[in-house]
């Protein structure tokens, strides 16, 4: 009873203000309560912050990461590790389709956005038309933190398949460096002649690192492709 009543607090003090004057182990708390029913989550909430340094470390978290952590099963993993992913979609799902990338700040802020709080390696295909409007953004590999493969079939199928003018390649280097391996080039130049082929422009390969974006065709390393 005593839980429930903490329980029964916790919501009316979140109804009244919101998250305002929570501490970071209420607000995983809170959280908790819908994922965990009668059940004290208070030590579960601690454990958390201590492995994950925060509440936006727990919400970024893969759910594998999440199960290391004692008390955590498979439901509660893919709650928490799903909350922030939402948040993401529903960002990007607001502006997707508006989005004109009309300079390369442009694509670097752009992509730096996709990939926020990845913490595996992931390759994206963003479709554009002939005006530089997004049309979509096509999730091509996720890999471990070793590196991910580009596999040219799916990026000329997602490219065809979108009907894109032009397509923009992004990939993250998860707490390391946005310099481009010579695998990294070497594979961009393969799609740029494949893409080049098809008639469809390959308009830069911006890798993210740690918040910052390297441009290919800025680093002189490829040559902007296209018919």
């Amino acid at each position: 009873m005593e839980h429930a009543g903490h329980r029964q607090r916790m919501r009316a003090r979140y109804a009244r203000h919101g998250l305002e004057g929570f501490a970071s182990h209420e607000v995983l708390e809170l959280l908790l309560f819908y994922a965990i029913p009668q059940k004290n989550v208070n030590p579960l909430a601690h454990q958390l912050l201590d492995h994950f340094g925060s509440v936006g470390g727990v919400l970024q978290a893969e759910p594998e990461q999440l199960r290391k952590v004692s008390g955590i099963g498979e439901y509660v993993a893919t709650y928490l590790s799903l909350l922030s992913k939402v948040i993401h979609y529903t960002q990007m799902e607001k502006t997707g389709e508006r989005v004109v990338i009309s300079s390369r700040r442009d694509a670097e802020e752009y992509c730096i956005k996709l990939l926020a709080g990845e913490r595996r390696e992931v390759f994206y295909v963003i479709c554009m038309n002939a005006q530089m409007c997004v049309l979509n953004n096509v999730l091509i590999a996720k890999g471990s933190l070793s590196g991910v493969p580009a596999y040219p079939r799916w990026v000329a199928e997602a490219a065809l398949n979108h009907n894109a003018h032009s397509v923009l390649l992004c990939h993250n280097h998860p707490g390391g460096s946005p310099t481009p391996s010579q695998a990294d080039v070497e594979s961009t130049r393969q799609l740029g002649v494949l893409l080049h082929g098809l008639e469809i422009t390959m308009a830069d390969h911006i890798i993210v690192a740690n918040e910052q974006a390297l441009s290919m065709v800025a680093s002189h390393l490829i040559e902007k492709e296209g018919p």
